[in-house]
């Protein structure tokens, strides 16, 4: 079988598949720019109360550093993966660090505290950037990486969003620590920020000089396929269209909307639920947070080797889910004992499940919707968690200042809920789906025989 392919990809003058040992440095410098990009989503609600009382605005303010990368991704991220479809990886990293690199030196100038809109508008940069990165793992991984190595790139491409989300809950508390002199406060939120504008730029001109669109040779029988494919037959208006029809695809849209909106308001709040129950420990309050995020790393690598050995999709899909619920009910009855040990213990549980499941969605979305492009599963499924953010950050923070962090939290767990029974019915409907095929090709071999009688 593997031998008539091959002779189908020369006889079509399509290069053979090989792996090329580039793959791996084109996927880590795509890790490190999107962790310094990640890094800054979080860096302003992580000591939430300190940018209040230097800026002199409310912690909804504040929360909308955060939430406006949300609130960019939905009407970006349309044009975004058809400029991803159309101009390919390179492009859009060149766009997407560019971004970057602008919103970290336009905050450089916002350390004053007259200058909340000034930090604003790098944040706003900033978000829009974010639109070129967080649907390309599963891009980089198939147009880079063999069959058997997909979901484990896809896992590591994930991993550098974790990895920026993590130093972003571990090193603004630690630069910037709580006082009342407002010109050391500006000094350190200043050095912050340089930093963060270093690393943006250094990391620019490596994409410029290093990052290249795909290798010489596709790297699986299905990327010589698709490389064989004659590009004018894709249409991105008539793929969007397949993939709203495809009913699996959506429950799977809705339910890893609901788990990773989730996971944005738990990370833009924590400061908040943390420092309520635990007064003046902002830095330990970011180290729950890294405690939250490294733990998922770790489960998003084990998921990606996992399906890689195994490619249960659904099973593990499922799994993950419903421990992520069992991890967040945890979370909420044991977040105001009393004891930061048994915090940190329960949020890595939590985020060894929550976080783990994210390059989970990106993989099950492809073998949900192949051959569509990876872009566009992913960007979609990005768009509902974006959408639920918000909602889900709004929705907690005001429950919260009436009723308190349980409330907010049994609040999440509903939700949750809600997404582990959809994840169930995806798997059902698959079930179906092929129950149904069966007896369609089984009707056809009867009425074939029939008619040869």
């Amino acid at each position: 079988m593997l031998n008539a392919l091959y002779r189908t990809q020369q006889s079509n003058g399509v290069p053979p598949a090989r792996l090329e040992s580039r793959r791996w440095l084109i996927l880590f410098l795509f890790t490190f720019y999107s962790l310094s990009n990640a890094y800054q989503w979080i860096q302003y609600g992580i000591i939430n109360n300190i940018f209040m009382k230097f800026y002199g605005v409310d912690g909804f303010s504040v929360d909308w550093l955060s939430m406006v990368y949300m609130l960019v991704y939905i009407p970006f991220i349309f044009p975004v993966t058809w400029l991803l479809d159309v101009k390919g990886l390179r492009v859009t990293a060149l766009v997407a660090n560019a971004l970057n690199c602008a919103g970290t030196w336009i905050k450089v100038a916002s350390a004053r505290s007259d200058m909340f809109w000034v930090t604003m508008l790098g944040q706003l940069f900033s978000a829009v950037a974010q639109v070129f990165i967080l649907g390309l793992p599963a891009r980089i991984a198939g147009v880079w990486f063999g069959a058997d190595e997909v979901s484990t790139a896809c896992s590591i491409g994930v991993f550098g969003n974790q990895m920026g989300i993590a130093i972003g809950f571990l090193l603004p508390p630690i630069l910037v620590p709580n006082g009342n002199d407002m010109n050391e406060l500006a000094h350190n939120i200043r050095v912050m920020f340089y930093i963060s504008a270093g690393v943006a730029t250094f990391i620019f001109v490596l994409v410029a000089i290093v990052f290249e669109e795909t290798p010489e040779n596709p790297p699986s029988l299905s990327q010589a396929q698709a490389r064989s494919t004659c590009a004018d037959k894709y249409s991105y208006t008539a793929s969007i269209f397949r993939l709203l029809v495809n009913k699996p695809f959506m429950l799977l849209v809705i339910s890893y909307g609901l788990n990773v909106g989730c996971f944005y308001a738990v990370s833009t709040l924590l400061n908040r639920m943390i420092i309520e129950h635990y007064p003046g420990e902002e830095v330990n309050a970011g180290r729950i947070g890294l405690t939250i995020v490294t733990a998922g790393m770790g489960g998003s690598l084990i998921c990606g080797i996992w399906l890689d050995k195994t490619k249960t999709y659904k099973l593990t899909t499922l799994i993950v889910y419903v421990l992520t619920l069992v991890g967040m009910l945890v979370y909420a009855f044991t977040l105001n004992l009393g004891h930061l040990w048994v915090v940190f213990v329960t949020a890595g549980v939590l985020g060894f499940f929550m976080t783990g499941y994210l390059p989970l969605g990106f993989e099950f979305a492809v073998e949900l919707t192949y051959p569509e492009s990876e872009g566009t599963s992913s960007g979609l499924l990005n768009c509902s968690a974006q959408i639920f953010g918000i909602i889900f950050t709004i929705g907690q923070g005001k429950i919260m200042d009436r009723w308190g962090t349980f409330a907010g939290n049994i609040f999440l767990c509903i939700f949750l809920l809600i997404g582990t029974i959809m994840t169930g019915f995806i798997k059902s409907e698959l079930h179906r789906q092929k129950a149904n095929k069966q007896a369609e090709v089984h009707t056809e071999s009867v009425s074939t025989f029939s008619a040869d009688v």
